[in-house]
């Protein structure tokens, strides 16, 4: 089966190879014989209803010198692809709201489109974990510095955190009595001088088994892979994001972490989210991480897996399913 593969990312030339599960979509869908296209979110436009991009077909081979090659782009009709790979990185800003309009015209065509473009736009990476609340550490989302405080009070210790960072980014440990807590919470609210434009905080009971790792558990199509990839924190950083320094070491997972996959992957399917990381930190979800999951390489590279040949049996089952809600 041939088939037409577009992938928007960012700057493929700027990826490291190792360590990028994009990387290993491509090579993956290169060996089945797909016809692959890259395009970048300047790349994308729609003209009278219809989803246009500037794609550049695109070869791929795993050599860390030299692993890409473009070809020149040209402007298609998205729709003449028959799947889409929505692999931004965060953050999910205004202009990644717009590129999944449209994408999601390309979808409602028959286009599959891996994640579906309206439930990346649902499904905030934070916030899509309140829906579990059984499989989650006591949390608190508010603007309202108070509400924040007294959440730390009672606790004793808690992270807190932005609603649209990522890799470690503009995380907090906080502690009660601790002398710089209003400083973090007000550069979290980010509020203006007379307290306008708060952003939401969101506020998580610390859980001391993050010395352990924080554990990247990939879903495809509702099932898990068997092996989390543990980001374990390194010298006196409480952060096991790999971006942050954690260090990645692949572990079997627990009846507790499929007990929590069991909670969420009915809901991941009925949105249409295929490809989904799950944040699992000692026995509580953290995170659903939905735009571009990774840790695919370091996991096939650690058991001999190949997650991106399991995405894409996946894909095949399912390509002439669309939205589903």
């Amino acid at each position: 089966m041939t088939l037409s593969v577009a992938v928007l990312m960012d700057p493929i030339g700027s990826i490291k190879i190792a360590k990028d599960t994009t990387f290993a979509m491509l090579l993956e869908a290169q060996r089945r014989d797909y016809r692959l296209f890259y395009m970048e979110q300047d790349d994308l436009a729609a003209r009278d209803g219809q989803p246009w991009a500037r794609l550049a077909p695109l070869s791929v081979r795993d050599d860390r010198e030299d692993w890409f090659t473009l070809h020149e782009a040209q402007w298609r009709d998205l729709r003449e692809m028959d799947i889409v790979l929505m692999r931004k990185d965060p953050p999910v800003d205004a202009q990644f709201i717009y590129d999944t309009m449209i994408v999601e015209l390309a979808e409602r065509a028959g286009t599959r489109v891996i994640n579906a473009p309206w439930a990346l736009r649902d499904c905030n990476e934070k916030l899509f974990a309140l829906h579990f609340p059984q499989c989650m550490a006591p949390t608190l989302v508010s603007r309202d510095a108070a509400q924040l405080r007294a959440f730390v009070a009672e606790h004793g210790e808690a992270v807190l955190k932005p609603l649209d960072g990522m890799g470690g980014r503009g995380i907090f440990r906080a502690r009660q009595g601790d002398s710089n807590i209003n400083s973090m919470i007000e550069t979290l609210l980010g509020a203006g001088p007379h307290g306008e434009h708060k952003q939401m905080v969101m506020a998580q009971k610390f859980i001391p088994e993050i010395t352990a790792g924080d554990k990247r558990i990939l879903v495809v199509d509702g099932e898990p892979v068997p092996y989390a990839l543990a980001r374990v924190p390194q010298g006196s950083d409480f952060r096991g994001n790999l971006a942050a320094g954690g260090r990645g070491v692949g572990v079997p997972l627990s009846e507790r972490d499929r007990w929590i996959v069991s909670q969420v992957a009915p809901e991941l399917r009925r949105r249409g989210l295929l490809f989904v990381g799950l944040d699992v930190i000692g026995d509580y979800l953290t995170e659903i991480n939905v735009t571009s999951p990774t840790c695919a390489r370091e996991l096939d590279a650690q058991f001999g897996l190949n997650i991106a040949g399991q995405l894409f049996d996946a894909i095949e089952r399912t390509r002439t399913g669309t939205r589903n809600a």
